[in-house]
């Protein structure tokens, strides 16, 4: 599955946006879809308030009513997004194909796209932490900070067993 996780907007029920936001994040977890459903984020502001003549900061939603979510779309990962408690529905949604923010928009709404920071090296050991191999350790044989992905071999029955992971699915073992 090379296909790349874009940004979409959700619509929610007004006031659900936090509530939708742990849902998704618990049904990522729970059906171990993290390669899937990659973030789920509720834009906020910080907005000064005056009352009684004192300021104060406070955040707001950027959004009311909106939930933005990274995922590489598949029936699965629509079908969990779609159905998830508080979503009415998908943003610019054509029957079941709903539209991608551009990369411009993603930008204009302040959403940096975080490089996780690898502390790895070739030769070195880690574990993997998303199933199919969960749990098994392997070794680093290449790394690419582009694609943010690592290639491994994996210890298993007496053999050796290459696979390609992303940086979110491994953790370097001390």
């Amino acid at each position: 599955m090379e296909e790349k996780a874009r940004w979409y907007v959700v619509h929610t029920y007004s006031g659900y946006e936090n509530k939708v936001k742990v849902n998704l994040e618990k049904a990522i977890e729970n059906r171990n879809l993290g390669h899937l459903l990659q973030g789920v984020e509720v834009p906020m502001e910080e907005v000064i308030e005056r009352k009684d003549d004192k300021e104060k900061v406070v955040l707001k939603k950027k959004f009311p009513g909106y939930v933005l979510v990274k995922m590489v779309m598949t029936e699965e990962s629509w079908y969990i997004v779609r159905n998830t408690r508080g979503v009415t529905g998908f943003v610019g949604a054509k029957s079941n194909n709903p539209v991608p923010l551009t990369n411009e928009e993603v930008k204009s709404m302040g959403i940096v796209e975080a490089t996780p920071k690898i502390d790895l090296a070739v030769g070195e050991s880690v574990r993997i932490t998303t199933a199919p191999f969960k749990g098994f350790p392997a070794t680093i044989r290449e790394i690419n900070k582009d694609k943010k992905k690592v290639k491994v071999e994996i210890e298993m029955f007496g053999r050796s067993t290459p696979a390609e992971l992303e940086f979110n699915q491994i953790e370097k073992i001390y």
